[in-house]
């Protein structure tokens, strides 16, 4: 009995302990643990109808997950291919769900294989992990197209890629125009989202125009307006094996005349889209004999300025010209204040020994008198200089030999400078100086494989803006000295219509952007140090 009894108590004890670990690991289980994050995206299980089917005529899809996903900017990211009137629904917005729902609100073409590209929108619902280019591919046909095209894009002028740009094919058909890329919806549609490549699928054997646009809207339609464009400049035959570059650049709208307003008493602004290099304005109301005006077009900007010196006139007509264009306008003259006369520096007090020291107007300066303008370098020594107006008529260049580790001391004894008001400077002083040259650096080029000349090399910093450029009409080498220890590029232009810049595309004229080729790496200038490279074109 004794022996029952102890038998019974260690199987007592045992079930005790063996009850307590049990007990002791589901708890464990339900407590935060710190493991491994989650980094799987979700997996599609299945869908109904299946993926690839065929003889697709349902109005609803269903496609299920391993896992609750959420829909992050579907608006943006999806893509349908051939492109429909009519969006789909698509379901959950705002919640989570293990089931993705399209409803489709349009009458599909017969014989077709439809692409639903979902870009980076499928994400699980609690780390986000995203399900990249997931596609739910089906058809109304017999079978499924399972051609593709492959290829890359670029901007034509920058090196700075944009993203999110939709890659657009046009079956070459008997409906085929130009115009369709303004009005209608392309055959099939790829984007790049965040790469420089991109891949159209399930494709159709046949005749295609290839085009890429960056908007805003995603409408698919080309608006030059507002849109970036690319194409290729041939017909692609589908099969082909070939990968196709393309570069994407912004046309130059035709020249048209914005509404011309006064800005400020006595300056009118004209603006205009397009090319005005030959614009003319003509005054066409009746004015005084005393009555003057001077214009010019304004930096990096669509605008030409036009002051006048009478005031209190009520308003003014002009007949405005550019080649054939022909404009009549009316501007009423409402502005009160009107602008005194202030002048500033353009530079630092750091004086690059590739730059003029410049002054910046906000009147036109019609007249200078040099002979009331003092330029001494640190021991009172005159230093000649030359003064030029500039074409825009609000700035003053200082022309001299600069010399490594000087300071400067510029001042403009009063009525130095005189405006088209008839307003005068006062008395103005500048301090300002050049580094040594120990403290900057130079860029020597050489170059290989050039295919033609005349080219255009420029130096440019990370953001692409022109340092230096140099025009080279035959094979020779570039330096460019002297400058900031900073990171910089290099490109080179084919300059193929040689007018000495670089010339956009335009689509309906099947002109394709000047080339621009980047030197692969950038350039770390620094001080006191000499870099000589060879720039190969053919690489």
């Amino acid at each position: 009995m004794y022996q029952i009894l102890k038998m019974k108590s260690s199987f007592i004890r045992i079930s005790i302990v063996f009850l307590i670990l049990i007990l002791s690991n589901c708890a464990r289980r339900g407590r935060p643990t710190g493991g491994d994050k989650d980094e799987v995206a979700p997996i599609m299980i299945t869908s109904k109808p299946a993926f690839e089917t065929t003889h697709f005529n349902s109005k609803s899809i269903q496609i299920y997950f391993d896992e609750y996903i959420k829909l992050d900017k579907i608006g943006q990211q999806l893509i349908v291919s051939p492109p429909l009137k009519y969006k789909p629904i698509i379901t959950p917005l705002g919640s989570a769900s293990k089931t993705l729902n399209i409803k489709i609100l349009d009458t599909l073409q017969k014989e077709t294989t439809y692409i639903f590209n979902f870009g980076t929108s499928v994400r699980d619902n609690n780390e986000g992990n995203i399900l990249y280019n997931f596609k739910y591919v089906m058809s109304t046909g017999g079978y499924i197209d399972s051609l593709n095209l492959k290829g890359t894009i670029k901007d034509a002028l920058s090196n700075v890629v944009d993203k999110d740009v939709a890659i657009l094919l046009y079956r070459m058909d008997e409906k085929f125009n130009d115009s369709i890329i303004y009005k209608g919806l392309p055959n099939y549609i790829a984007n790049t989202l965040d790469t420089v490549t991109w891949e159209l699928t399930n494709l159709k054997e046949g005749k295609y125009k290839l085009v890429a646009l960056k908007q805003k809207n995603y409408d698919y339609k080309f608006k030059p307006a507002s849109d970036k464009i690319a194409f290729y400049p041939d017909t692609i035959n589908i099969p082909r094996d070939s990968s196709f570059n393309l570069a994407l650049f912004k046309e130059i709208l035709d020249y048209k005349l914005a509404r011309p307003s006064e800005v400020t008493k006595q300056h009118i602004v004209f603006g205009y889209n397009g090319i005005a290099k030959d614009i003319k304005i003509e005054l066409l109301s009746q004015v005084t004999d005393s009555f003057k005006s001077i214009q010019a077009f304004e930096s990096d900007k669509d605008t030409l300025n036009y002051w006048f010196n009478t005031p209190n006139l009520d308003s003014l007509q002009f007949k405005v010209s550019n080649k054939e264009a022909i404009d009549t306008v009316m501007v009423k003259l409402r502005a009160q204040k009107f602008d005194s006369l202030v002048v500033g520096s353009l530079n630092k007090s750091v004086l690059n020994f590739n730059d003029d020291f410049k002054l910046l107007s906000n009147q036109p300066i019609t007249k200078v008198d040099d002979s009331k303008i003092i330029l001494m370098d640190k021991d009172s020594v005159k230093t000649p200089f030359k003064t030029v107006i500039s074409e825009l008529k609000t700035q003053l260049h200082f022309k001299f030999e600069k010399e490594p580790n000087k300071a400067y001391r510029l001042m403009l004894l009063p009525n130095a400078i005189q405006t088209f008001f008839e307003s005068n400077t006062d008395t103005i002083r500048y301090l300002f100086g050049t580094k040594k040259i120990t403290e900057l650096g130079s860029v020597f080029l050489s170059f290989a494989h050039v295919k033609s000349y005349p080219i255009i090399v420029e130096l440019t910093d990370l953001k692409t803006k022109v340092i230096q450029s140099r025009y080279l009409e035959k094979p020779q080498e570039v330096s460019f000295l002297n400058i900031d220890p900073e990171k910089y590029l290099i490109r080179v232009i084919y300059d193929e219509n040689k007018n000495s810049v670089w010339d956009t595309g335009n689509f309906l004229k099947h002109i394709n952007p000047e080339e621009v080729i980047y030197f692969k790496n950038e350039l770390d200038v620094r001080a006191n140090w000499e870099i000589t490279e060879v720039f190969d074109l053919a690489k």
